[in-house]
């Protein structure tokens, strides 16, 4: 079972969309895929249609499955409930950094496990990288984005003291060549991290009408460029 982080400090770079289109992408072709919202959010729900038991109950003790979603996609939403995480098993003086993972532990059956992540620094994003053995991260063509890209690094290189976890794939967003500095952001995130570095997403209003709809891009648009450049993601990070 492949566990992959969809990850980045900064906010705003398509972390979610990336997470439930690499992980339909995959049930698409047949994989059997859980996707984990740990975001208080809980726009994975939004974008999917479909409520979900919530990974708030299971970090609790609680071992509810989580919900078929989709053919071969199943889904633990995301709530407000995670805001309080750092209360979650208060007793524990050690090792709080694998409540998820130890949470997790029984999980099987899939093939892949994908996890949307917040932004920012946290204790609940701490153990989703703890649990994850590698981590994608979506990059906007903006300058904070990259910056959110390096603190990351750095937490992974930190992390990676005491776990396999490794960075699996960096996914330009928001892709506009009209947009002066993309070029540039593009050209240094190949200098930095070369083969990493996926097929782009390109910018599109389609996106922002999905969570009306509850469909995914492949299903709401399903020949547009959209759904064939997230195809080709879900395919380069598997």
């Amino acid at each position: 079972m492949r566990k992959i982080a969809i990850a980045n400090r900064k906010g705003g770079v398509g972390k979610t969309t990336t997470a439930v289109h690499v992980a339909a992408g995959l049930a698409l072709a047949g994989q059997p895929t859980l996707l984990i919202d740990t975001d208080t959010q809980g726009h994975c729900s939004r974008l999917l249609g479909s409520d979900a038991p919530p990974i708030a109950k299971r970090l609790t003790g609680d071992p509810a499955p989580p919900g078929k979603v989709r053919e071969n996609l199943y889904l633990y939403s995301g709530t407000r409930k995670l805001a309080g995480f750092s209360e979650i098993q208060t007793d524990r003086r050690h090792r709080r950094e694998l409540i998820l993972s130890e949470s997790l532990s029984s999980l099987e059956g899939f093939e892949y496990v994908i996890l949307d992540t917040p932004p920012g620094f946290s204790d609940l994003s701490v153990n989703v990288l703890f649990y994850a053995d590698s981590v994608v991260i979506p990059v906007s063509m903006e300058v904070l984005a990259v910056e959110g890209l390096f603190a990351l690094r750095e937490e992974i290189e930190e992390i990676a003291r005491y776990t396999s976890i490794e960075i699996a794939g960096i996914v330009p967003t928001f892709v506009d060549g009209r947009v002066g500095k993309t070029d540039t952001i593009l050209a240094a995130l190949d200098e930095e991290f070369g083969k990493l570095v996926t097929f782009p997403i390109h910018y599109s209003t389609r996106f922002s009408e999905l969570p009306a709809h509850g469909k995914t891009i492949y299903e709401y648009d399903g020949k547009g460029r959209g759904s064939l450049e997230y195809a080709k993601v879900a395919g380069m990070v598997s």
